[in-house]
């Protein structure tokens, strides 16, 4: 199939079986939702009545004293005692194969092309690294309101990276680390010539 180049009355070809695919949303909601996952840092850590310092000591005699009965002061019905059920780290992860995530990835940027959110540009040509003209170029590329964009290009420069990082709402990512989060959550994809080769030599 082909694409168009923004900016420009010429196409590029690209490869079927990576921007072609059909919309699998299965797929991708069970690859979006283990990439978030794996993300979770699962540290949270509690401590049980064994662990809790102290309480070692009957706190009082078995009977007489017309309380109830105790045997320490770190039970988990006691202030300062241990969770009954104490949280451990806990890993998040889920398995998916390398197969699964590569349909998904080739679904999800086919879905793109279907929806007019991929856009292809030769190059982002940015002299100075200054916010308004990066943003004068993204508005001469996606219109007056760029929205939350993407930029995938084959390497970030410095200048790109400085102008950019003042914009919350456009984020940057190198062609070999983009994420399919990134890609479903942005409404505008820009990608250069050299990511989108990058990108199809990835999952083709």
């Amino acid at each position: 199939m082909e694409l168009s180049l923004r900016g420009t009355e010429t196409g590029i070809e690209v490869k079927d079986a990576v921007f072609g695919r059909a919309f699998n949303e299965p797929l991708i909601h069970q690859v979006v939702t283990a990439y978030l996952a794996a993300g979770r840092a699962g540290t949270r850590a509690q401590k049980t009545r064994a662990e809790v310092r102290g309480g070692g000591r009957k706190p009082w005699r078995q009977k007489g004293t017309g309380r109830a009965r105790a045997g320490t002061t770190r039970s988990p019905l006691w202030r300062g005692g241990g969770r009954t059920f104490a949280a451990r780290p806990q890993d998040y992860a889920q398995k998916v194969n390398r197969k699964m995530y590569r349909g998904a990835m080739c679904s999800i940027l086919s879905e793109l092309i279907r929806q007019d959110r991929l856009v292809v540009v030769e190059a982002l040509p940015l002299e100075q690294p200054k916010t308004r003209a990066f943003l004068s170029l993204l508005q001469t590329i996606v219109g007056v309101d760029p929205g939350m964009v993407l930029i995938v290009t084959d390497a970030v420069t410095e200048s790109l990276d400085m102008a950019s990082r003042n914009l919350p709402r456009v984020e940057l990512a190198e062609a070999l680390s983009v994420d399919p989060v990134s890609l479903v959550a942005f409404e505008k994809v820009i990608m250069t010539v050299g990511a989108l080769r990058q990108v199809e030599e990835r999952f083709a």
